[in-house]
């Protein structure tokens, strides 16, 4: 690129564009740790105020799913199908 197209380019950026002062990697263990992301229907999410608080009724679900689970398997001695 010549110097005049670097001048115009500049010109033409916008400064939010500006990455000079960024860190390189600076996310990179994270995106290495994955992730996973599920959206929820607007009228779940307005139940919800945060993450957390979804965490905590899955737990719960989870909890009462496999007390069920117990419950059937001790109660027939196998886990009906």
């Amino acid at each position: 690129m010549s110097q005049a197209n670097k001048a115009e380019s500049r010109e033409k950026m916008r400064p939010e564009y500006d990455i000079r002062g960024g860190v390189r990697g600076k996310y990179y263990e994270r995106y290495r740790q994955g992730t996973n992301v599920v959206m929820l229907d607007p009228d779940v999410a307005a139940v919800f105020q945060d993450a957390e608080a979804v965490n905590r009724a899955l737990r719960m679900l989870i909890q009462v799913a496999r007390k069920q689970v117990d419950e059937a398997t001790s109660s027939t001695g196998t886990a009906s199908n």
